[in-house]
């Protein structure tokens, strides 16, 4: 209405504003009264009412976390008009915040009340009641072409009677079932997958189930229908139906445009041939995904241009004839390299892992060892990784740039442990990327010199009087910094006595004094996973009044080793922390001079004390560690360990040093007298080795590991182990397969400070040494890995 327009009084034109004014939903109340009638004038008077304002709201019923969820998806701002529209909305936004979670009874009730201190404002008072998780409680899908009845697996004239339990074949119904990876019939052994219905996952494992058809050739399935349907107060069912259509199969491959390589060996390095069944996931991951996929075999040759594309020319009954239009381009070659990310490592400490040069080709395989040989320093967050190629197909050249994220890597170690029956206190630090040609600049402390990739750790142990180490190491991995040599120093001293000072006659006391020199060096050949590292080692065993008969022959005099190690290795592995794939294989050998074939010497008749002034052995070790990734971010490590501690000279006999001290936790932080601990959970320390210590030993190890959290500030995994091991005196006695059996769980969290911790319980099966030293053990971990 307008003024000056014609009305009728009462009549429709004022009907039809009030109903306008209502339509717009900001009023509660709306009236249209005659002020006046002058002559065939009237004087209209409207009154509004606005709706309240809301001053704010509050949430009853849920936790704080969910309510400060619930606050950014709902977003009520204060001084907006409450309406019936917001107010709907926001029932069911939270209805479908908890529907998500399983909560699909949920129920939302929004009261309002007037704020005495604010005119025209409301106060909301959001009560939600979740009620109870809804489950699962059955899964149908229906489709009787294809999914066939469960049948007995026992012979049909079985009687049931005289079977309590019955077996039965896997049905298609089974596998299509298993397919709907977070759609789940609820069941007591379900430990890891909820049977919660979240219909949005519910969509997903709708796809995943046509998904699982088609890799079975069933190009044409469908779901025709699906219900959810109440079956009980907190159960849901669900029912699919579907018709799969035709199994069709792989006829003739053809290929066109392909001149770099001939159509038979890229039919060959498919993997692909006539009869396979019709499977598009597969003809997917062999052209692209596989790492050996064909687009490997030209995207590793610099043709990152390359494309190809899968087209079906002809489909004769159940066959289908597959055309594969390959576009290769022209080779591209790097351009420049750039990288992003490092706030604290220097770049070109960055640079020499990388495989990528500017001038070659492009290659696929060079970017992914790159990003491995990056994880496996240490430096940088491997999840936040990226490569970022950038093609410039005018003059066939690509830009590489590689982001970084760093991480954390130094380390600091204070803790406590019971070792060697005492309380031994540990106080430790170790620099990873440590900047030594940075030591004597004052802007470089900040708060320490880093970024060139050296390792320095300093490390003190002590329980008092009676028992101090003190150790200090440096590691340079690029010696020169043109090539991947490295270069290793470390030294150290150990002191263990009964506690009386140097000057009493009564004290009796072990000091040990080493210090070794290390070089390393990759290798191209076998390939350039390889690496070979040489070793020169000192140590001084300085025995005073030392009267433990069962550790040594002789209590009084020195025993020194002058040792040269040697140790092939190659290492795939692609991280550090939580790997996921890749092996370790290593074979090292260390020995000494053979001083008493060489002296012309009688040792037989010969003291202990003077007999192993000079300390002489052979000894072999094998180590293998293989990663195998089992499904997502599950994996399994299985690792088999040898040692052997072998002789020159029968007439010497074997050290007493060097040996082997097997079970328990393995802490080499006490190990106090000259023998290699290796741990097998399960049992006490060395409760598995002769008295003296072994001089031979072999290990199995299986331990299946799944992460909590993959962050880099505080990764976490939990794992289950099963392993053996045995020690023994001789090699006469070795058998390699009677071990002492052990297994467990145990739970890991690495922490950028203070390293890897972590507590296993395992539980030994078999005798000890020493005896009630298996059964029920719990091992704590510090720093070393299993």
């Amino acid at each position: 209405m307008q003024v000056g327009d014609t009305i009728n009084v009462p009549g429709e034109e004022v009907t039809n504003a009030v109903k306008k004014l209502w339509d717009q939903g900001l009023f509660s109340e709306i009236k249209i009264d005659i002020a006046k009638i002058v002559n065939k004038t009237v004087f209209l008077e409207i009154y509004l009412q606005e709706k309240p304002r809301l001053s704010k709201f509050s949430f009853t019923g849920i936790s704080k976390s969910d309510a400060d969820d619930l606050r950014e998806k709902i977003k009520l701002v204060k001084g907006n008009q409450v309406n019936d529209n917001i107010l709907l909305n926001a029932k069911n936004i939270i209805r479908n915040f908890y529907i998500e979670k399983g909560f699909y009874n949920t129920i939302v009730n929004i009261k309002q009340k007037d704020d005495t201190t604010i005119a025209n404002h409301v106060i909301l008072y959001i009560d939600i009641t979740k009620n109870t998780r809804v489950k699962i409680s059955n899964i149908q899908i229906i489709g009787s072409d294809i999914v066939k009845e469960k049948k007995l697996a026992n012979n049909e004239n079985t009687s049931l009677k005289k079977n309590k339990f019955l077996f039965f074949k896997t049905s298609g119904n089974v596998k299509l079932r298993s397919a709907m990876k977070d759609t789940k019939i609820k069941h007591w052994y379900r430990l890891f997958k909820n049977s919660r219905y979240i219909e949005a996952k519910y969509h997903d494992d709708k796809k995943k189930v046509i998904d699982k058809l088609n890799e079975h050739g069933y190009r044409d399935a469908v779901i025709t229908k699906d219900s959810v349907y109440t079956t009980g107060r907190k159960t849901l069912g669900v029912k699919i139906w579907l018709e799969h259509g035709t199994k069709y199969y792989f006829r003739n491959i053809t290929w066109v445009g392909n001149t770099k390589y001939n159509s038979d060996t890229l039919t060959q390095f498919l993997g692909i041939k006539s009869g396979d069944i019709y499977d598009q996931s597969i003809l997917e991951q062999r052209l692209f995904v596989d790492q050996n996929s064909l687009s490997s075999l030209y995207l590793d040759n610099g043709y990152l241009f390359f494309s190809i594309t899968p087209v079906e020319t002809q489909i004769i009954n159940d066959s289908i004839d597959l055309e594969l239009r390959v576009y290769e381009g022209k080779q591209a070659t790097i351009n420049r390299i750039t990288i992003t990310g490092n706030t604290k490592t220097n770049e070109h400490v960055i640079r020499r892992e990388i495989f990528t040069k500017p001038g070659e080709l492009f290659s696929r395989a060079d970017i992914i060892r790159t990003q491995r040989e990056l994880a496996t320093l240490g430096y940088f967050d491997p999840e936040k990784m990226d490569v970022k190629p950038s093609p410039n197909p005018s003059d066939g050249t690509v830009d590489i740039e590689y982001v970084v994220e760093e991480k954390p890597s130094d380390q600091i170690e204070l803790s406590g442990g019971w070792g060697a029956r005492m309380v031994v206190g540990t106080l430790g630090v170790t620099f990873n990327n440590f900047s030594a040609k940075n030591f004597f600049k004052k802007e470089a402390w900040q708060p320490l010199p880093s970024g060139d990739g050296q390792r320095l750790s300093v490390r003190a142990q002590t329980n008092g009087i009676y028992y101090q180490a003190y150790s200090a190491s440096f590691v340079e991995p690029w010696l020169g910094g043109k090539k991947p040599h490295s270069l290793s120093l470390s030294t150290y001293y150990t002191v263990q006595s009964n506690g009386l000072k140097k000057s009493d006659d009564k004290r009796q006391a072990m000091d040990i004094f080493g210090v070794s020199v290390g070089f390393g060096r990759r290798l191209k050949w076998p390939d350039d996973y390889f690496s070979l590292y040489n070793e020169l080692s000192y140590q001084n065993y300085i025995l005073k009044n030392y009267s433990y008969g069962y550790l040594f022959s002789f209590s009084d005099g020195n025993s020194r080793n002058i040792s040269f190690r040697t140790t092939f290795n190659r290492s795939s592995i692609d991280q550090p922390i939580y790997p996921r794939k890749g092996s370790l294989v290593s074979l090292s050998l260390q020995l000494t001079p053979p001083y008493s074939l060489l002296s012309g010497r009688d040792y037989i008749n010969m003291t202990d004390k003077e007999k192993y002034k000079w300390i002489e052995y052979h000894k072999w070790t094998f180590n293998s560690n293989y990663i195998t990734k089992l499904a997502g971010d599950l994996v399994l490590s299985t690792k088999v360990e040898f040692g052997f501690l072998g002789i020159y000279n029968q007439d010497y006999g074997p050290s007493p040093f060097e040996g082997y001290n097997m079970g328990g936790d393995g802490l080499v932080s006490y190990n106090l007298y000259g023998k290699e601990t290796i741990s097998l959970r399960g049992y006490g320390n060395g409760s598995i080795s002769p008295l003296n210590g072994g001089n031979i030993y072999n290990k199995f190890s299986f331990e299946v590991r799944y992460p909590l959290s993959l962050n880099p500030n505080a990764t976490l995994y939990l794992l289950t182990f099963a392993e053996g091991g045995n020690s023994w005196n001789k090699f006469e006695e070795f058998k390699p397969f009677n071990v002492k059996r052990s297994a467990g769980v145990g739970i890991r969290i690495f922490l950028p400070m203070f390293g890897k911790l972590g507590v296993d319980w395992g539980y030994g099966f078999d005798e000890a040494v020493r005896p009630g030293e298996n059964h029920s053990q719990f091992h704590f971990i510090i720093g070393q890995n299993f």
